[in-house]
């Protein structure tokens, strides 16, 4: 017998027959709304019935933004809820798409890459001042386009950079090396202890270094920031400034001191000589008809200080003659690395600051007093005589 006809057969006798099911076979997805990022689990697939019209995919859940209705799970084998692709390629970009917040322009950058001609570099930094603890805070961003060593190359650069709160040369704070960059990345935060009275006559100095495969400290050039310029600010303020080779701080004179420096190497003799000072400016509260003036001349090597010496006390009106010589033991290998402080105080209190002169290489002074000193190393034996301006 013919198979229709024995399907007809078996239906008048009310024999039922065996339905197989078609199933959509699973699909992937990229994302899984029920596991993380990175992670894929098959979509659940939807029996079809008779009367089933439902696309597959038509209906999303609420919790992506779709359709708010809930999907009924469907029967037979597989059960769950499709999820509407359409949602998902939402879900995806709101998890693990593009983050605009992550690409937007610095507001500091202004036209990328457009820098002048003999351009030495740039740095961005947030300033941050705190009245309550008297606190300075310095976060020293990045800087870009800084020279390289070798022509041709753009990396070739492991640049810091060191900090001053001027006029003290005394102290500083410097970064981290980065190694094999001109555009380096610092995010580092700095703390200068300072009041309020005392920031309207200081400057922020940054000096940045290129450390040179002989291991020496190469200047690339300084940023010098008045901070009374920048008047008040509340919060964070941000900078963006370029890199000079030479910079002159100038908030304001204070007079000048006559200094004569000598060096023999014979003997290994740094000789400090301190002679008359003009026009010293004297705060009103501590001015007298006939002031108590001392000067005080540190030895230091590095960032410390290994000897300190004071001339006597001269009652003068506003140009002390002070003529007082002193000598320090200074190995030639150690000039390098060596500078002299010269404060002038006034007053029996020797945190009275009048002004301060600091000589010394490369790493320590700049302008008039790193000149006296190349001087005196280029004519040792003889002493050699300059007027510095106190800052």
């Amino acid at each position: 017998m013919a198979k229709s006809q024995l399907f007809h057969l078996a239906r008048r006798v009310g024999v039922r027959t065996r339905e197989v099911a078609f199933t959509v076979p699973p699909t992937v997805s990229p994302l899984s709304p029920r596991r993380g990022l990175g992670e894929c689990s098959p979509l659940t697939p939807r029996r079809m019935g008779s009367g089933d019209t439902t696309p597959v995919g038509s209906q999303a859940g609420s919790e992506y933004g779709g359709d708010s209705r809930a999907t009924t799970p469907s029967p037979g084998p597989f059960r769950g809820s499709f999820t509407d692709l359409s949602a998902m390629t939402g879900a995806a970009s709101g998890l693990g798409g593009i983050n605009p917040e992550l690409y937007k322009t610095d507001e500091l950058e202004g036209d990328l890459d457009q820098y002048p001609e003999d351009h030495i570099g740039r740095v961005w930094l947030q300033l941050e001042y705190h009245s309550d603890a008297e606190k300075l805070l310095v976060t020293l961003i990045k800087a870009k386009n800084l020279p390289s060593r070798l022509i041709g190359s753009i990396n070739s650069c492991d640049p810091y950079v060191r900090l001053y709160l001027m006029p003290d040369e005394r102290r500083y704070l410097q970064t981290k090396i980065r190694k094999k960059t001109c555009n380096p990345r610092f995010d580092e935060t700095f703390g200068f202890q300072v009041t309020a009275k005392e920031l309207e006559d200081r400057a922020l100095k940054l000096t940045f270094y290129d450390v040179d495969r002989d291991k020496k400290h190469q200047v690339i050039g300084h940023v010098l920031i008045l901070l009374k310029e920048l008047g008040e600010w509340e919060g964070k303020r941000l900078l963006r400034r370029d890199l000079e080779r030479e910079v002159s701080l100038s908030p304001r004179e204070l007079g000048q001191l006559e200094v004569s420096l000598g060096y023999n190497d014979n003997l290994e003799r740094l000789t400090v000589t301190v002679g008359d000072s003009m026009q010293l400016k004297v705060e009103k509260e501590l001015r007298q008809e006939k002031n108590e003036f001392q000067v005080r001349i540190s030895l230091m090597h590095q960032a410390k200080v290994v000897k300190t010496k004071k001339t006597a006390v001269v009652k003068s009106g506003d140009s002390p003659s002070f003529n007082e010589s002193f000598h320090f033991k200074v190995t030639p290998d150690a000039l390098d690395t060596t500078s002299v402080s010269i404060v002038v105080t006034v007053g029996k209190k020797s945190d009275n600051v009048v002004g301060r002169v600091q000589m010394g290489s490369f790493m320590f002074a700049r302008g008039r007093a790193l000149e006296h000193w190349n001087q005196m190393l280029a004519k040792k034996r003889q002493q050699v005589k300059q007027w510095h301006t106190l800052t």
